[in-house]
């Protein structure tokens, strides 16, 4: 008895139920004319390890902006906050020149950083694995932004739109020991 194949579309919108952040990821690319900074929005990273302190992201295998930080090596991950709808949606173009118009300078590793981010993470590619369509890729990081002492909040991305944290319905949590429990959470049997 044969699996029915999964409707792509159907598929996508499953997956839009689950509400994600948004990240623009960057590198410096190196061509004819110098380094150029390269980047592009993205939804899919996460927190992977606490010890070591790793990260992940999945980009298209076409994406050419992968192809630049596969080159380099290095790349930075921007967390945008909610003000920051247009940034998100020029990374999320086809703009010849996303950094247009866009405040940024370099990380210590040499990665663009965007200015008035929620934070940043500057990592290093640590190894990269195959996702169908995508790459898997694991980031070491190297060094990150102080949280901010006023806490703008999280650009967030549900069933295809924009969307926020209404702020009534937050609950403060120990971010901390929340992050070390979640990351945890597949090897401690009482999650299972």
């Amino acid at each position: 008895m044969g699996e029915s194949p999964i409707d792509p579309r159907t598929f996508r919108s499953v997956l839009g139920q689950f509400c994600t952040g948004i990240t623009v990821i960057t590198t410096m690319s190196e061509s004819a004319t110098g380094a150029e900074p390269v980047g592009f929005a993205c939804q899919s990273f996460a927190a992977l390890s606490l010890d070591p302190p790793l990260v992940l992201f999945c980009p298209t295998k076409v994406s050419r902006s992968w192809q630049a930080i596969e080159s380099s090596g290095r790349f930075c991950v921007n967390i945008l906050h909610e003000k920051q709808k247009d940034v998100s949606a020029r990374f999320g173009s086809r703009e010849p020149d996303k950094f247009a118009e866009i405040d940024w300078s370099l990380s210590e590793l040499g990665s663009p950083i965007i200015g008035g981010t929620l934070a940043h993470l500057d990592c290093t590619v640590a190894s990269v694995h195959d996702g169908g369509d995508h790459f898997v890729v694991f980031g070491a990081v190297h060094s990150l932004s102080e949280v901010p002492k006023r806490m703008p909040r999280p650009l967030l991305f549900y069933r295809g739109q924009y969307t926020g944290i209404e702020p009534d319905k937050t609950t403060p949590a120990d971010w901390r020991n929340d992050l070390e429990a979640f990351l945890t959470a597949t090897t401690d049997d009482t999650w299972l």
